[in-house]
């Protein structure tokens, strides 16, 4: 019959207690019980003097873990094998210092894992939500080639940078978009709760109404009739567009080229899928992953369907034998600038650097792009916002302003 400490799931508990040198020590450790983690605390070293379970955070109040909050565990993680902390304890210091609880939970369980034998990368693995195959594949190269600190500080940066370019790209489209949203329901406002009044006045005139006047008010009259139908058709098309794009491939490829060729914003985001492949290729080929499989990576990196295509033939290209530069080439979707500088790096041995400086440049370019977009939208949101709401009040004061005439 099966013992209860047997049938028991693991838990984490909080432990208080001193080590053989006689220092208070507090953490967490995963167990089935607290006599079972007790006696695995003595083997540590660690004389428990208080153990108890920890607390289950309701799925309700548990903070998402973000892409952000990865990016900053890799760096202080690397901050810390840097400075010659051993792995464990590094995890301890990372995780007291996070203020996501949910990351802070994920921590603790990726050092239990290691704990209990796991290598770095194989604890990581646990977790494909927060640490996809590229992650780990870098950190488990930087294991095997003893040299998981230089990796760390790699990945780190991988990480900052993809997620500062991301940043980029959402200032550019936050400011305007927030705009619109905020001129669209003024706008709406004035239609159903202001232009109203003035009809209501308009009506004892006695004159024909001006030609604008009339249109804006059919505008209202045919908002206020529909408010509803046009809210509801507003919030289907909203969910269906956003349920279609999750579950159909097809329509996330059609978006993906459309973008592309979109004035402006089309710029902005060939110029940051360029920036995201040459820093994914240059990590990867720099943690002496073969290219294959570092093109493989850059693929699902890229974030735009046409050039995931072209990465993946680039990929079939090179392992038939064919130069990287040439592959690349051949797809006709990479700029110039980058097909020279892969040339240079194939060509002196030194194509992670060149990598680097191709992504450091187009990084830089989606940063001037995307100031030089928000300079641009100033004033160009304002001088709409000024027409659309200026022609509504101007509408509205139209036949007062020509009764003024009449009586002068």
């Amino acid at each position: 019959m099966a013992t209860k400490a047997a049938t028991e799931k693991n838990a984490t508990f909080v432990y208080e207690g001193v080590d053989r040198k006689g220092s208070k020590i507090k953490g967490e450790i995963t167990g089935k019980g607290p006599a079972l983690v007790r006696a695995e605390l003595r083997r540590q070293g660690i004389n428990a003097k208080k153990v108890t379970k920890k607390r289950e955070v309701s799925l309700g109040g548990k903070k998402k873990i973000k892409p952000l909050d990865i990016a900053i565990f890799t760096r202080q993680m690397a901050t810390m094998m840097k400075a010659g902390v051993p792995l464990v304890q590094a995890f301890e210091i990372v995780a007291d210092g996070l203020d996501n609880p949910s990351m802070k939970d994920l921590v603790m369980k990726i050092k239990a894992d290691v704990e209990g034998g796991s290598n770095f990368a194989g604890a990581l693995k646990k977790h494909p939500h927060q640490f996809d195959d590229l992650y780990c594949s870098l950190i488990d190269a930087g294991e095997q080639s003893g040299a998981l600190e230089t990796m760390l500080d790699r990945v780190a940066i991988y990480k900052e940078k993809s997620e500062a370019l991301k940043q980029k790209i959402k200032k550019a489209m936050k400011y305007p978009a927030t705009v619109v949203a905020a001129a669209i329901i003024v706008t709406a406002i004035l239609l159903l709760k202001v232009v109203p009044v003035f009809e209501g006045l308009f009506q004892g005139f006695g004159a024909e109404l001006p030609a604008f006047t009339q249109f804006v008010i059919g505008i209202s009259e045919g908002l206020q009739n529909n408010f509803v139908t046009i809210l509801l058709s507003i919030i289907i098309v909203s969910v269906a567009f956003v349920e279609t794009r999750k579950r159909s491939k097809a329509f996330r490829d059609m978006l993906d080229r459309l973008i592309l060729k979109l004035p402006i914003v089309g710029d902005l985001a060939f110029k940051s899928t360029i920036a995201r492949y040459a820093r994914t290729l240059s990590t990867t080929f720099a943690a002496g992953v073969p290219l294959i499989d570092a093109l493989d990576a850059c693929a699902g990196a890229t974030g735009n369907v046409v050039y995931r295509n072209a990465v993946l033939k680039v990929k079939e290209d090179v392992a038939t034998g064919q130069q990287l530069q040439f592959a690349m080439r051949s797809t006709g979707v990479f700029p110039a600038m980058a097909l020279q500088m892969t040339a240079i790096g194939e060509e002196s041995g030194a194509l992670d650097a060149m990598l680097e400086k191709v992504a450091i440049y187009y990084e830089d370019e989606v940063d001037n792009a995307v100031d030089g977009l928000t300079s641009m939208m100033e004033p160009l949101i304002m001088a709409v916002l000024g027409v659309l709401i200026g022609g509504l009040i101007i509408a509205m004061y139209l036949p007062i302003f020509q009764m003024g005439q009449v009586v002068g």
